[in-house]
């Protein structure tokens, strides 16, 4: 009798105990890991909660069950994957020209996406849908990186050095060159080594960012 009450205490104590024969739970890193991949193949409509669990390797149910819904698995994806990359980004260096710290901070963009290519990708399916997701990574995402270059910006347009160049123009120009380093395809058939070394991903991520910082100060000159 105390064996059957001991076992229905052990019960009690741990009711969502996995039996022997449950396959475990990927790690966290995994999860999400998976799940960046599987929203910037599909895209976050047709990543269904069947083909995230199938792909995750876990139950139907355990997404609802973690995280509530699959748009909070989804910002947590985001979080995990964007939060990383934006950390490595240089931070301001007041000694420096507006102009190279400017430069600085595009090239370290640049090279965020070299490291994580899968982050364009999702991007570039959430920017023509007017979603709340698209308010999740402008508001968390997109402004904060934007405002960490304006100050400098400012003082580049006060000093005669650069024309007032509206919000979404600078974005435009600063965004669309991220191209250059994540569509490898494409950049192989225009002459990139299919080995392309660390230090030839950098310096092309410098280069495209000088490009890109010129061309804002040429607009200054021309005014």
């Amino acid at each position: 009798m105390e064996a059957v009450v001991g076992a229905r205490a052990e019960s009690a104590r741990r009711p969502g105990r996995p039996g022997a024969d449950t396959p475990a739970v990927p790690a966290e890193e995994s999860i999400l890991r998976r799940g960046l991949e599987a929203f910037a193949e599909l895209g976050y409509d047709h990543a269904s909660a069947r083909e995230l669990a199938r792909r995750l390797g876990v139950s139907h149910n355990f997404i609802n069950d973690r995280y509530g819904s699959k748009a909070a698995f989804w910002r947590a994806v985001v979080d995990h994957a964007l939060g990383a990359q934006l950390a490595r980004l240089p931070q301001v260096d007041d000694t420096l020209d507006d102009a190279e710290a400017l430069r600085r901070i595009i090239t370290g963009f640049y090279l965020t996406a070299v490291d994580e290519p899968l982050i364009g990708r999702l991007f570039v399916n959430e920017f023509t849908r007017d979603t709340e997701r698209l308010d999740y990574l402008y508001e968390h995402y997109i402004a904060p990186t934007l405002q960490r270059m304006e100050p400098g910006i400012e003082r580049l347009v006060a000093a005669g050095r650069m024309a007032p160049v509206p919000r979404d123009v600078l974005f435009f120009a600063v965004i669309p060159p991220v191209s250059g380093m994540v569509e490898v395809p494409l950049a192989r058939r225009l002459g990139r080594p299919d080995d392309a070394s660390p230090e030839q991903l950098t310096a092309t991520a410098e280069t495209l960012a000088t490009l890109v910082v010129n061309g804002l100060l040429a607009s200054g000159s021309a005014t």
